[in-house]
């Protein structure tokens, strides 16, 4: 069947049981990750992609601009598409429109004058290649550079290298079909109720989902942290990804049942298994609406301590995300999506217009901003040419050049960053935060430096508030933590990292497979790190948060409330979760919690103590 709403597109193929086949009847069970939360039935529909031209890695061209034509065409083709997609966003709820949208702005600047746009051009040019060769090599080679970046630090910037790494993958995949005319999906015909199956789904095709028509995904590739489960994550329809073996055994119109919650998907399920689902479909619905009324409720446990939950941000877009949390402030607003696109350094004023707006949004609600968080190793046009990847040769990235050591041998990026959070400042309530410290003399240099900023705009009569922001550090290594003390006498808040603070206390590389099982942040180490650095902030009588991914996690903060903490900074889509839990929890009951596990000596017997609690028993 043609589709007319969206040229260059074909209905999805669908994968035919052979006549003399007899359907299966037998229950299936396939585990896969666990992506997005709820449980939904419905008979499947697969969905496979037409297969890309084949590209001869030995082409040579002898014309040049005739390749250069062809790429043009086919970057304007893929725009248009992209326009398209956008075209189709209002459909989707907000959160869908956020989040997608936010992502195909990104392609939409690749497709611009970009650093993958020239280096495509050197390839024909310089070395002959055809089109497709060229965009396919050099794809691959940005991604493969962003990949092996992530992988020098883990944690956070390895999966935000993977996704980076998918975005020139998939523009790269777009450019391609486009340049061999290859046709794209289109879920356009699927019928309402429909489980949508997939061997895989690339990021743009959640634009192409109808949340009112797909009630769930399940695909045979793919992984929690990528692009497309953040997308179906704002689309909010429950998910399993990975789950190997699903194309081969499921059929159209087969009953299925996703939960995204377990990472399960049930193919034929028996009479016990249908009546279980629809518990958890009308359990899911209810939980949905319990948390939507969380929004405006105060974070205060049982026993009337006021906690403060705040929300990390990677781009404004997820600015509404933010909003509809509940969450009260922004305790981490990461600003190296300033950096990471541009070819040139953003200058003082145009930073100050985006924090501004940033901090404008809040509405009265306190935004932290973290100056650029950077390592020598890592690759960005504007910052290259800035000098803050000549020491990029580090034998150990993690334990070289980053963070606010690079700042401070590149001052002249740290100073605009400054004048640029300053100027922003009389839009509200905001503090500034500086990466990776681990002694008092950088913090001490930091702050000098901070403070002739504000001088020389003082000078210049910018407009300042009688007082500065405060300045505040990220505690992220053993040393900062330990010293916690000597810092909090100089800073005037902190906040715990406890991604970095896991991997430097346990020397794990958590993207490397032979000793990520080794990586945990509920080890009693980590834990006593944190629990040093609260007590040496009480003490001081310095605000301290905790923004790494436990702060999060429903069943670890009442651990961490009980350690002393108050304010956490978490993504949007957990703050409602949490705040559930807090409301519940007395203080004394999560003092009590701490006190027996701070008594562990292993993960394990930590993680029993904070399941025995989380179920009551």
């Amino acid at each position: 069947m043609k589709t007319t709403d969206t040229p260059g597109q074909v209905p999805p193929r669908r994968r035919r049981r052979p006549r003399s086949a007899t359907p299966a009847t037998a229950e299936i069970r396939l585990s896969g990750d666990a992506t997005v939360g709820g449980v939904a039935i419905g008979p499947a529909m697969l969905v496979l992609e037409s297969p890309a031209p084949d590209i001869d890695a030995s082409a040579r061209t002898d014309d040049p601009d005739h390749e250069l034509a062809r790429l043009a065409e086919a970057i304007e083709r893929s725009v248009r598409q992209i326009e398209r997609l956008r075209d189709r966003l209002a459909i989707l709820p907000e959160d869908g429109q956020i989040e997608i949208g936010s992502l195909l702005e990104v392609y939409r600047r690749m497709l611009g004058p970009s650093r993958l746009q020239r280096g495509i051009h050197d390839r024909i040019v310089r070395d002959g290649r055809t089109a497709e060769l060229a965009v396919r090599e050099e794809t691959e080679s940005l991604a493969q550079a962003l990949l092996h970046d992530g992988a020098q630090f883990g944690g956070e910037d390895a999966a935000a290298a993977q996704r980076r790494a998918g975005e020139f993958r998939e523009i790269g995949q777009r450019l391609m079909r486009n340049l061999g005319r290859a046709p794209f999906r289109s879920f356009s015909a699927v019928p309402a109720g429909t489980v949508l199956v997939a061997e895989q789904l690339r990021p743009a095709d959640a634009a192409l989902i109808d949340p009112s028509r797909i009630v769930a995904v399940a695909t045979e590739e793919g992984g929690s942290t990528d692009h497309t489960a953040i997308m179906l994550r704002a689309l909010g329809i429950p998910t399993v990804l990975a789950a190997h073996g699903l194309t081969a055994r499921a059929r159209d119109g087969a009953t299925m049942v996703v939960d995204g919650t377990t990472g399960q998907v049930v193919i034929d399920p028996d009479e016990e298994t249908l009546a279980v689902a629809r518990r958890g479909v009308a359990d899911h619905a209810r939980e949905r609406q319990a948390l939507g009324r969380l929004r405006r409720l105060p974070a205060r446990l049982s026993s009337g301590e006021k906690l403060q939950l705040q929300a990390n941000l990677e781009l404004p877009a997820e600015l509404p995300l933010i909003a509809q949390s509940g969450a009260s402030g922004i305790g981490l607003l990461r600003t190296e999506f300033l950096f990471m696109n541009a070819e040139a350094m953003p200058d003082e004023d145009r930073q100050a217009a985006i924090y501004a707006e940033i901090i404008g949004t809040m509405a009265g609600d306190t935004t932290t901003i973290r100056v650029v968080d950077w390592g020598g190793e890592k690759h960005s046009e504007a910052l290259e040419r800035a000098g803050l990847n000549q020491e990029g040769d580090t034998i150990n990235p993690a334990l070289g050049m980053r963070g606010l050591r690079l700042l401070l041998r590149h001052p002249a990026v740290l100073e605009t960053q400054f004048a640029a959070i300053l100027k922003a400042s009389v839009a509200g309530p905001v503090r500034v935060m500086l990466p990776m410290v681990t002694i008092v003399p950088e913090l001490r240099e930091a702050r000098e430096i901070y403070h002739r900023v504000a001088r020389r705009l003082r000078r210049k009569g910018v407009p300042l508030g009688d007082s500065l922001p405060p300045l505040g550090i990220m505690v992220e290594t053993p040393a900062a933590a330990i010293m916690g003390d000597a810092l909090a006498q100089e800073a005037e808040f902190l906040a715990i990292g406890t991604n970095d603070l896991t991997m430097y206390t346990l020397a794990v590389d958590r993207a490397s497979a032979e000793v990520a099982s080794l990586y945990h942040p509920l080890h009693p180490a980590v834990l006593r790190l944190i629990q040093a650095a609260t007590e040496a902030a009480l003490r001081q009588y310095r605000p301290i948060s905790l923004c790494g991914e436990i702060a999060g996690d429903p069943r670890v903060v009442p651990l961490l409330i009980g350690l002393g903490l108050r304010s956490f900074s978490m993504t949007a889509s957990a703050v409602p979760r949490v705040k559930k839990t807090v409301r519940a929890l007395s203080f004394e009951d999560c003092r009590r919690l701490a006190h027996r596990v701070m008594e562990a000596s292993d993960v394990a017997e930590v993680m029993d103590l904070i399941d025995d609690f989380a179920t009551g028993t």
